[in-house]
């Protein structure tokens, strides 16, 4: 099975349809007045689709069981064919699409069964997915093509030349895999004067995105948020707030990162843990959701004006 517990949960829907067409006029109004005798061949039909979606991750080995939160299954008659749709929600870290196609394959199924000693020459067709909704691709919202990014590592041994950076660059690979290009990479020391400088030339150059690694925990010279909170000239407390909830779903020592967020100028800067774990699971839990805040910041600019 995919790995999916770097995922957040998100609303996820998937809308799934399928095609059952019978050959004669006669079978419609026999389910149309409930006459088939097998029984109500929707309401039979329908609560077989119903465990099916439910069911899906046991008969499915890829699936990942997950919670159900909505399903609703309604059928359409149009001449001699019944079209079947299959809506699912969830909150969760993966999609519906499988579940609402092997609900929509289920009702279609019980309904052959229901029907065939009426009809010979039923048919199931069309069995496909129609629309999806949640996860990363529906958060994509801003063409992250057109940001400019610079990550800046906080540590005194990588800057003495006494360890490699790995943070760091995991950082830059993460800004990649959401179509962004870091155009400046720097390895500062843990110094609040260099910190705060550095912070500024960057906002200054126009940077839509500075990313600070390093500094955010306890010892004394973790100082990356005490520099960079006074240049925050609006802060936005729940980018760490939901960095910090992320982590501490996987480690309990989430709690103690001291990582700020907000604007300098019109510069998001965001400071992450130094190390490679934790700025790796910060960027999972922001990116590319966080994305969006250059729209309400545009948004913003213009009411401005």
């Amino acid at each position: 099975m995919v790995n999916i517990t770097p995922k957040i949960k998100t609303l996820r829907q998937a809308v799934a349809q399928a095609l059952v067409t019978v050959s004669k006029q006669e079978t419609i109004d026999a389910i149309q007045n409930r006459l088939v005798p097998k029984g109500d061949v929707f309401e039979f039909s329908r609560a077989a689709g119903f465990l099916a979606v439910k069911k899906t991750s046991d008969v499915i080995p890829d699936c990942h069981p997950l919670p159900i939160e909505f399903t609703s299954i309604t059928h359409a008659i149009d001449g001699l064919s019944i079209i079947i749709r299959v809506e699912v929600h969830t909150i969760y870290k993966t999609g519906v699409e499988v579940e609402a196609m092997h609900g929509a394959s289920i009702t279609a199924l019980t309904m052959y069964d229901m029907l065939k000693p009426l009809d010979k020459e039923v048919e199931i067709s069309t069995i496909k997915l129609v629309s999806k909704k949640g996860g990363k691709s529906q958060h994509k919202d801003f063409p992250a093509g057109q940001l400019q990014c610079a990550v800046v590592v906080c540590s005194d041994s990588v800057a003495a030349g006494n360890a490699e950076d790995v943070a760091g660059k995991a950082v830059i690979e993460k800004l990649q895999q959401s179509g962004l290009s870091t155009s400046t990479y720097k390895v500062i020391p843990d110094d609040f004067d260099t910190i705060q400088l550095t912070a500024r030339q960057l906002s200054g150059e126009h940077f839509n995105i500075i990313i600070f690694t390093g500094g955010t925990g306890l010892s004394k010279r973790d100082v990356t948020p005490d520099a960079i909170e006074p240049l925050l000239d609006k802060q936005i407390p729940g980018i760490m707030e939901a960095a910090r909830n992320y982590g501490q779903e996987r480690t309990p020592y989430a709690m103690l990162s001291r990582g700020v967020a907000g604007f300098i100028n019109h510069s998001l800067v965001l400071t992450l843990p130094g190390s490679t774990k934790g700025a790796v699971e910060t960027m999972d839990a922001l990116f590319p959701y966080i994305l969006h805040v250059f729209h309400v910041a545009e948004g913003l600019r213009h009411n401005d004006d």
